[in-house]
Parts: structure tokens; sequence; C-alpha cells
């Protein structure tokens, strides 16, 4: 497939720690190409939850229909659609529950104003409350240029990584490890991520967080 050659699945399951019997939360799962891959190594013991925020349920490409659609499929069976506003706390049967909730390439939309307001900081402090002491939250986001902050969330679809490690410890997470996997020397942070120059060329950091 032509993704895993940009996306380096084996790599990212490993750093991402994910194993047989995981409850995994895969937010904004998109056309579902992650939430598959950790149905299957989780396995029939595991489970898979494809979270979809409730405030991008509107858009034309129906993002909770391709989440629904992912457990009808064979093998897929321990895949769950869930949706509810990103900063919405859990339920008290779903505090200490998860393994690993893993955000890729949306991080950053988060803070876009398509989000209606939502609180980044809240959908943090949900993710710390879902996580088992131990479990790892891993945030995968192409890269801005180092303190540009917020700044090009909306026209270039990046973010600083520092600003991510800065809201994410800010919830009581700890950084547990960075993969360079994905990263891209040539890359000057400056170009639109669809851009035909650099687009599945971008710069990538991969973050993992444990809660303590």
């Amino acid at each position: 497939m032509q993704q895993d050659a940009v996306r380096h699945p084996a790599e990212l399951v490993a750093f991402a720690k994910v194993k047989a019997g995981d409850v995994v939360v895969d937010v904004w799962p998109g056309g579902g190409y992650w939430s598959r891959l950790f149905s299957t190594v989780v396995g029939p013991k595991g489970k898979v939850y494809a979270y979809v925020p409730a405030e991008i349920t509107g858009f034309k490409s129906d993002p909770l229909a391709l989440a629904k659609a992912i457990s009808t499929e064979a093998g897929h069976g321990n895949v769950e659609a869930t949706s509810y506003p990103a900063g919405e706390q859990p339920a008290a049967d779903m505090v200490n529950k998860v393994d690993v909730v893993w955000t890729f390439e949306n991080y950053h939309d988060l803070h876009d104003s398509f989000m209606k307001g939502a609180d980044v900081n809240a959908f943090n402090q949900a993710v710390f409350k879902r996580l088992k002491p131990g479990g790892y939250y891993i945030v995968a986001d192409h890269a801005a240029a180092a303190g540009t902050g917020l700044k090009n969330i909306e026209d270039l679809h990046r973010i600083d990584p520092a600003t991510v490690k800065a809201e994410v410890e800010k919830a009581g997470f700890v950084l547990d490890g960075e993969s360079t996997v994905l990263a891209v020397a040539g890359d000057d942070h400056q170009l639109k991520i669809f851009d035909p120059a650099i687009r599945g060329k971008t710069d990538r950091f991969v973050l993992r967080f444990k809660k303590p």
C-alpha cells in the first residue's frame, strides 16, 4: 500500500506499544487506516474505539459513517465507532480503562475554527482520565517551525511540537519518547501540507506520553 510507505505502520505500532488484548482509542479516524491496523494487532480480546469528535460529524465526508463501516468488515468486529464533544469528560465506567490513545495528523485540527471553540485542555484531561496508569497517549502531526506555537494550524495545517508537549504535559502526562521515523530534514516548515511540492513528504513528529 502506498500509505504504508508514507506512514511506517510497523515502526509506529511498535513505538505506540499497542499489543494483543489492548483497548485503543483512535482519535479522528478519518478513512480508518489506523483503526483497522490496531483492530488486527489487539485481536479478538482487544477493542478499538474509532472516536469522531461531535464537532466534525457534519463534514461532507461523513466521518462517523466511515468509522461505523469499519466494524462491519470481516475481522474488524472489535472496532466501535463513538462520537461526543472533544472536551467531554468520560463517564465513571470509562475512567482508567484504555491502554493507548492515538491521534495521527489531527491534533492541530483540535485548535481549528471549525471545532467551534473546543477546549483542547479539556480534551487532553479527558484522555488522561480514560487511560490506565502507565497508559500511552501518542500524538503524530505535521511540524511547524520552532517557536511558532499555534500560528500555522489553519493556514499550513502544522503545529509546533513544543506546543503539543506543553499542552499535553499540562494535563499530567510525562513525555516518554519521540520517534524520528516520519522526520524529513528537507522540509523547511513553510509550505502548506497539501502543497504538491511537499505533500506526503512533510516533516512529522511523533510523541509518546505516559500517564504516571
